[in-house]
């Protein structure tokens, strides 16, 4: 039985994408019309790492810097969130092997300031790296989110 893949060989496993699909009819109550660009892993990791301590990004920030890169509509929201925890989970091998520079995954948030359930730690941990980071992070019934964290969005 082979061994299943790190998170850093999925990460690098571009499995023929980027690529751009037309919006079926299907998919068209949820999405809407047009064309959009189901990323490559490596291209939400490019972004993510771009973003600076005391700064912020989100998911929905994310697509729309690939659909401008890729001249789409939109980015694909299924795969880009599986990708970002793609990213994720890699940087986390990658500081359990002590490295210190590691995608800055703390950093991207879900839509409307939402910590991430899915990334390593779960939401618990992403408060503690944003809070070190000098984010207030507060509860929003039972999830968490940072306070304010449209003042402190970059631009991808």
């Amino acid at each position: 039985m082979p061994l299943k893949k790190s998170w850093r060989e999925r990460l690098a496993d571009d499995k023929d994408l980027p690529r751009i699909e037309t919006v079926t009819a299907q998919m068209q109550q949820k999405w809407g019309t047009g064309r959009f660009v189901i990323p490559a892993p490596r291209e939400v990791d490019e972004l993510m790492r771009k973003v600076r301590k005391g700064k912020l990004t989100t998911i929905n920030d994310i697509r729309a810097a690939l659909a401008k890169k890729h001249k789409v509509d939109f980015g694909c929201p299924i795969t880009t969130g599986i990708s970002a925890t793609i990213a994720a989970r890699a940087a986390a091998e990658d500081e359990a092997e002590g490295k210190t520079r590691v995608t800055p995954y703390w950093r991207t948030l879900k839509a409307d300031g939402f910590l991430s359930e899915k990334y390593p730690g779960g939401q618990e941990a992403q408060k503690r790296r944003l809070a070190a980071e000098g984010h207030t992070v507060v509860s929003r019934g039972k999830r968490l989110a940072v306070e304010g964290y449209e003042r402190k969005l970059t631009t991808l």
